[in-house]
C-alpha cells in the first residue's frame, strides 16, 4: 500500500515511520502516503496514539524545494496537510532523530508531542532561501516557545541542540539515546495513554503577545534596519508573528501562507534557491562518480608560512590531520607558528575552543626549514610568493622529495597551473587549489583542473575540500582561473570610470548599493595596491595598446599610496575611517588630461551598467570556453568569494533577472559610445550573443 512509508501497528499504537532517502524531504508523494497513514489509523478503532518517525533515515529536512517552482502544490500542500495532523482526535508523537528543519519541524510540532534524540537538531532555516516558514511555523512557534524567542529561531535561520530545546519547550522529552529512541517514544505515547492526555496539550503561551512591550514590532524592525538592508524576507517574517500575537491561530495559518507565497515568489527567494542548488551541482563533474577510487590523504604539507600559507594549514588541523609547515627561515617558520597559536588563542578566549583543543591543534602541527620532511606528505600545497619563477623552484623541488602518487597543489590565484605542472615529471599529479583569504575563514574553494590532472586527484581534492569545510569549484587553466579572471575587467572599469568622472566614493557606492559587501576600490585599498600592481605586471605588454589601463592605480603605487597598510590609497585612512581625498580627483584628472580623456559627468546607472556588465560578459565568456562547467558554478565563486550580493544569485542570475537582451544592448552601447576603448573592452562575449538571438532566457552552454 505504501512506497514510502512503513506502517506499523504495536498495540494500540500506530507507528508511522517516513522513509524517503535520504532526509525525508516531504515531497508531494509522502505527503500524500503520511496523509493515508494518518487517516488509516485516525479510522482504526484499535489505535488509541501515533508515533511518527524516520525509518531508519532523519526526522525530515523539510520541505522538497524543487517543488517550489512550480504552478501551485500538489494536493496535500504540506501546509493543508499538518492542519489536519493538528486536528488529530488521537495524541501524536513525533520521534525526531537526526534533523526536524523547516518544514520538518513544522510536523513535528503540528504533532500534540515531541521527542529528540541528543544528536538531533531542529530549527526553521527558511530565512536562509529569503523564506519564511510556511506550514504553520510563524504561527505554533511563538505558542510553544514565546513570541521573542521564537523570532530569534526564525531570524537566525540556525538550528537548536535538543537540550536547548527541551528548555524552551520545543521538546517534551529527551530519549535516552538514538538508538533507543523510537522504544522511548512508544513509551511516552503509552505514559500519555495512561495519563489520558488530550491530543493536542494547552499551548505554553496561547497569547504570545500579552507579555510583549508596546510597539514591540516596530522597535524590532527598527533595530534591525542596517542588518536588513533590501531584505524582504526578515520583515515577512516579523509581520507573521505579529499576527500569530494578534491573531487566532485559524486566523493566522492562512496569512502565514499568503505572506510565504509573496516570499517565494519574490526575485531574492529566487535568487537563494538558484544558489542552494547551485551549490549541489557544483560537486557533480562528469566523470566523477562514488566507484571512483581515491587518493588518501592522511598528512598534509604546506610551503610558506605566511597568512596564506597559516590559513591553508589551519584548515587540515581542524579536522585532526597533522600537517607539516615549510619555511626558508626560522625567523619566518617561528613567526607563522605564533601567528597559527594567537588565532586558536583568540577562538578559545571567545569561548569556541577549549585550551586543550588548542594545545591539541598546536600538537598536530609542525614546522621545518628541510624539504625532505615532506617525502611523506601525501597532499602538498603550495602557498609561496606569486612569481613563475619562485614557483618552478618549488615544484621542480617537489618532484624530486615527494613519494609517488602525492597530490602537488598550487594556491596561485592567477598563474598557468599547467606551466606550474611542467616543472615536474608528474603533471598528472598537480592541481590548482586556490584558497581565499583568510583561508581558515572564507568559504570558497577553487579547484584548478589543470590538462593532465588524473581524474582521482580531482575527486581527491573535491572530497577533501568538502572535509574542510570548503564550498570547492572546479575551474579550467586560464589567467585568473574563474573569480580573478572576472574581477578584471570588472575593477578595469571601476579604474576607467575614474579618469572620465566619478569619484572613488561615487564608484563604490553604487556597488555597495546594489548590496555588495565592498566596493571594488575599497576593495583593492584592503587587499593592497601593491598586489594589484604585482598582479597585472606580467599583463602589461599585451596591454600596450590600452594607455588607460588601471592608471590611477599605477599612480599611486608609484607614489607609495598603497591603501590601507600605509593609510593612503583611493582614500585616506585614519584607523578604520575612510576618508576622500582630493588628491586622487587631482590625479585622475590630471592623467586624463594627459591621455586625451574629456572628463564629464557620470551617471550612477553608467557606473552600475559598465562594471557589472563587463564582469556579466567575462563570467559568460568563460563559461563559452568552458573554463567553468555551468553558470551556477561562476555564481558560487562570487558570492562565496568575491562578496557579491547572495539576494542577487550571483552575477549570471543577475543578468538573467535584468533580461540578457538588455545586458547585450548594453555592451553593444558602450563599444559604440566609447570609441577606441569601446572597441577594445566592450565586445560581447559570442554567447550571450547566440542566447539572445535564438530568444534564450536562461544563461547556458550552447
Amino acid at each position: 500500500m505504501y512506497t514510502l512509508i512503513n506502517y506499523l501497528l504495536d498495540n494500540e499504537l500506530a507507528l508511522i515511520g517516513l522513509g524517503r532517502a535520504p532526509v525525508n524531504a516531504l515531497g508531494h508523494t509522502l505527503r500524500q502516503e503520511l496523509q493515508a497513514a494518518f487517516r488509516q489509523a485516525s479510522a482504526d478503532p484499535a489505535v488509541k496514539a501515533m508515533v511518527v518517525y524516520g525509518h531508519g533515515l532523519p526526522f525530515s529536512a523539510g520541505a522538497d524545494l524543487a517543488e517550489f517552482d512550480g504552478a501551485a502544490f500538489a494536493t496535500p500542500s504540506l501546509p493543508d496537510l499538518l492542519i489536519e495532523l493538528a486536528g488529530s482526535d488521537k495524541p501524536m508523537v513525533a520521534a525526531i532523530g537526526g534533523l526536524a528543519l523547516g518544514g520538518g519541524l513544522e510536523l513535528a510540532m503540528a504533532c500534540g508531542y515531541r521527542i529528540g534524540e541528543s544528536k538531533a537538531r531542529l530549527g526553521l532555516p527558511e530565512i536562509t532561501l529569503g523564506l519564511l516558514p510556511g506550514a504553520g511555523g510563524t504561527q505554533r512557534l511563538p505558542r510553544l516557545v514565546g513570541a521573542e524567542t521564537a523570532l530569534d529561531i526564525i531570524l537566525s535561520g540556525q538550528p537548536l541542540r535538543p537540550e536547548r530545546a527541551l528548555e524552551l519547550g520545543l521538546l517534551d522529552r529527551l530519549a535516552a539515546s538514538a538508538d533507543t529512541l523510537l522504544d522511548d517514544a512508544r513509551a511516552y505515547a503509552r505514559e500519555l495513554l495512561q495519563a489520558g492526555a488530550p491530543a493536542q496539550p494547552a499551548a505554553p503561551h496561547a497569547a504570545p503577545g500579552d507579555a510583549l512591550p508596546a510597539n514591540y514590532f516596530t522597535a524590532y524592525t527598527a533595530g534591525k534596519a542596517s542588518q536588513w538592508k533590501g531584505q524582504l524576507a526578515p520583515h515577512l517574517v516579523i509581520e507573521a508573528v505579529r499576527i500569530a500575537c494578534e491573531q487566532p491561530l485559524e486566523v493566522g495559518l492562512p496569512r502565514e501562507l499568503e505572506l510565504f507565497v509573496e516570499a517565494m515568489e519574490s526575485p531574492q527567494s529566487k535568487a537563494l534557491r538558484h544558489l542552494f542548488f547551485a551549490e549541489r551541482e557544483a560537486a557533480k563533474v562528469p566523470g566523477i562518480d562514488a566507484s571512483l577510487p581515491l587518493r588518501p590523504i592522511k598528512k598534509v604539507a604546506v610551503i610558506g608560512a605566511g597568512t596564506m600559507g597559516g590559513g591553508i594549514a589551519m584548515n587540515f588541523v581542524n579536522i585532526g590531520m597533522p600537517v607539516v609547515l615549510l619555511e626558508q627561515k626560522r625567523e619566518a617558520l617561528d613567526r607563522g607558528l605564533a601567528q597559527i597559536r594567537k588565532n586558536y588563542e583568540i577562538t578559545a578566549k571567545r569561548g569556541k575552543l577549549t585550551q586543550e583543543q588548542v594545545e591539541q591543534r598546536m600538537a598536530l602541527l609542525a614546522g621545518t626549514l628541510d624539504y625532505a620532511d615532506l617525502a611523506d606528505a601525501d597532499l602538498v600545497i603550495e602557498a609561496v610568493f606569486e612569481s613563475m619563477e619562485v614557483k618552478r623552484q618549488v615544484f621542480a623541488t617537489l618532484d624530486e622529495v615527494c613519494k609517488p602518487g602525492a597530490i602537488l597543489a598550487t594556491n596561485t590565484s592567477t598563474l598557468d597551473v599547467d606551466q606550474i605542472a611542467a616543472f615536474t615529471r608528474r603533471p598528472q599529479d598537480v592541481i590548482g587549489l586556490h584558497f581565499f583569504s583568510p583561508a581558515n575563514v572564507m568559504r570558497l574553494l577553487e579547484v584548478v583542473r589543470g590538462k593532465q590532472t588524473a581524474l582521482d586527484v580531482l575527486a581527491t581534492a573535491l572530497k577533501l575540500g568538502k572535509q574542510i569545510g570548503k564550498l570547492p569549484v572546479v575551474s579550467g587553466v586560464c589567467y585568473g582561473f574563474i573569480g580573478n579572471r572576472m574581477l578584471e575587467p570588472y575593477a578595469r572599469e571601476a579604474h576607467r570610470l575614474l579618469l572620465e568622472g566619478a569619484t572613488p566614493a561615487q564608484v563604490d557606492r553604487v556597488l555597495t548599493d546594489l548590496g555588495l559587501a565592498m566596493g571594488v576600490l575599497s576593495m583593492y585599498d584592503l587587499v593592497g595596491i601593491d598586489v594589484g600592481y604585482l598582479i597585472r605586471t606580467p599583463l602589461r605588454e599585451s596591454l600596450a595598446s590600452d594607455p588607460s589601463y588601471y592608471r590611477v592605480s599605477d599612480e599611486l603605487y608609484a607614489l607609495g599610496r598603497l591603501g590601507q597598510k600605509t593609510g593612503r590609497g583611493m582614500y585616506i585612512y585614519e584607523g578604520r575611517e575612510r576618508q576622500d581625498d582630493p588628491e586622487v580627483l587631482a590625479i585622475a584628472e590630471r592623467l586624463a588630461a594627459e591621455l586625451g580623456i574629456q572628463r564629464r559627468e557620470i551617471t550612477d546607472q553608467e557606473i552600475h551598467d559598465r562594471c557589472l556588465f563587463a564582469l556579466i560578459n567575462e563570467g559568460i565568456q568563460i563559461l563559452d570556453e568552458g573554463i567553468a562547467l555551468r553558470a551556477g558554478d561562476i555564481d558560487l565563486v562570487w558570492t562565496c568569494g568575491y562578496g557579491f550580493p547572495t539576494v542577487l544569485g550571483g552575477p549570471l542570475h543577475y543578468a538573467e533577472d535584468l533580461g540578457l537582451e538588455r545586458v547585450l544592448a548594453g555592451l553593444r552601447q558602450y563599444r559604440a559610445q566609447l570609441g577606441a576603448y569601446g572597441e577594445q573592452w566592450f565586445q560581447p562575449a559570442a554567447l550571450l550573443e547566440r542566447l539572445v538571438a535564438t530568444g534564450q532566457t536562461r544563461i547556458n552552454k550552447q
